[in-house]
């Protein structure tokens, strides 16, 4: 960033949680009559500072949100740019290298990453993003400029139509951003195949923050009825059957979800053990 980085004072003790290691600024810990929230523009760059002035670190800000600023880095120095998200994309790359041997996963999640406001899901070399905040909003083409530094996608496509980005006055909109995207794409988790819509599944087409449970509940399928509710694209049970469960019944209140259950699991020649049911979850328990 070109420009020093407007200060965002807070309230005596207000600095307790941050220092901690919290990222987030509640609109109530803000001295206003010192910093106005009514000064800032969403999404505006910001240094953190404690009531005596120590800087807690630099991120960003939306007066209109009940958190109203996130942190970014603890660096008062460092401003969130497109050095900062090339950094931060090469760190959350390596770390997924070591953990998964297809290129299928959450490569950015949000705080986690040290990116709050930003979901990056990465499916071979197609990329789904999420901006859920009007900071990470603000540094989109940024935030894209450093995708195709780090990753040269052949597509990226932008699923920014979350209701939480009306919490902070966001349009919504979904956006092939980059290249290519396909209207599908080939999921490989715990070496069981799926096919996902990317622009009209769910979130960003595919729950990779559940892989890991995932894989616990099939290592206790083996010989067992498997019942999963608000199934999708039958991520769990699918995978419960793979595991070698008895049956599996998938139950969802789309039929487009439960075409693509059916589907999924003839692919991986469960389709016998894959039943489903269309209909709400908690109607059909009832029944």
């Amino acid at each position: 960033m070109d420009t020093e980085p407007a200060p965002l004072r807070l309230k005596p003790h207000e600095d307790r949680r941050l220092r901690a290691g919290h990222l987030w600024v509640f609109s109530n810990e803000v001295d206003v009559g010192r910093t106005p929230l009514t000064e800032f523009a969403p999404g505006q760059v910001v240094r953190i500072e404690a009531s005596g002035g120590r800087p807690l670190g630099t991120g960003y800000v939306n007066p209109h949100s009940l958190i109203c600023a996130r942190i970014v880095s603890r660096d008062p120095n460092r401003t969130p740019d497109r050095s900062l998200l090339v950094h931060r994309l090469k760190v959350a790359l390596a770390l997924r290298r070591r953990l998964y041997s297809e290129p299928c996963y959450r490569l950015v999640h949000g705080e986690g990453d040290g990116l709050p406001g930003l979901v990056v899901d990465r499916y071979g070399d197609v990329l789904v993003v999420q901006i859920t905040t009007a900071g990470m909003e603000r540094l989109r083409e940024e935030v894209l400029a450093a995708l195709r530094k780090v990753l040269a996608p052949s597509g990226v496509l932008l699923r920014n139509d979350g209701p939480i980005r009306t919490l902070e006055g966001l349009d919504r909109y979904v956006e092939v951003a980059e290249g290519e995207v396909p209207e599908e794409a080939e999921v490989v988790e715990n070496g069981v195949r799926f096919v996902v819509s990317l622009r009209d599944g769910q979130k960003t087409g595919w729950y990779y923050d559940q892989r890991e449970n995932r894989a616990r509940l099939a290592s206790l399928a083996t010989g067992r009825s498997v019942l999963d509710l608000f199934s999708y694209v039958g991520a769990w049970g699918i995978q419960a059957a793979a595991a070698g469960a008895e049956r599996v019944m998938c139950v969802d209140s789309a039929s487009l979800a439960l075409d693509r259950v059916a589907g999924n699991a003839r692919r991986n020649g469960v389709g016998e053990r894959v039943a489903v049911r269309l209909g709400d979850a908690f109607e059909v328990l009832r029944e």
